[in-house]
């Protein structure tokens, strides 16, 4: 049986607890309770997350802050339905919902900001600098950027879809699912040969 104490108290990667995604300001605004359905497949599928892709970023860059994480069925449907800018459940690349799917289907994601990065994004940098970054280390399977913060969605699936979209000029899609980048390797290191040494994963 979980109290909500008790699961905001599991240990999800190196860096992160299931408290940090747990807080929604839909949820806190709108007065509703972001519980988990099942809160074992949150875990399983939260911990595959975290440590195939946050826990590489925050050895890397430092601090990620988690701008929105879980999202019950409950409360994203709400979000959907009263345009809080949260995807329907079923869209294939809504990843707030932890535990909506098992084995191929599972799937995990966040919308966090690189402070970092951040910084550099005030001053005029591309984004496309950090997400070759991450194509080129991680195994993620879709980043979605956004153009406050330089915030972005980033998901893990057992099978990694590799698509990378934005809201930001040049808007679209960068890179197709299935696609090679249209820049070459060379020319994509070129762009990110500042950033910080990537660390690699962590072990808890």
């Amino acid at each position: 049986m979980w109290s909500l104490e008790t699961l905001g108290r599991v240990r999800l990667s190196k860096y992160f607890y299931m408290r940090e995604f747990l807080y929604s300001e839909i949820a806190n605004f709108h007065r509703l309770q972001n519980i988990p359905r099942d809160p074992e497949l949150t875990i399983v599928n939260g911990q595959a997350f975290c440590e195939a892709l946050l826990d590489p970023l925050e050895e890397t860059f430092g601090r990620v802050a988690v701008r929105s994480g879980y999202r019950s069925p409950e409360l994203n449907t709400y979000g959907n339905e009263n345009g809080l800018n949260c995807a329907r459940n079923d869209y294939p690349q809504e990843c707030h919902v932890w535990d909506r799917g098992v084995g191929e289907e599972a799937i995990a994601g966040a919308s966090v900001v690189i402070p970092w990065f951040a910084d550099q994004y005030e001053k005029g940098r591309d984004w496309r600098d950090l997400a070759y970054f991450i194509h080129d280390h991680l195994p993620y399977s879709e980043l979605w950027f956004f153009p406050k913060l330089c915030a972005f969605n980033i998901s893990w699936r057992p099978e990694p879809w590799r698509v990378i979209s934005s809201y930001i000029a040049p808007r679209g899609t960068l890179l197709m699912r299935g696609a090679e980048p249209k820049e070459e390797l060379a020319e994509r290191q070129r762009r990110y040969a500042d950033f910080p040494k990537f660390r690699g994963f962590a072990t808890s």
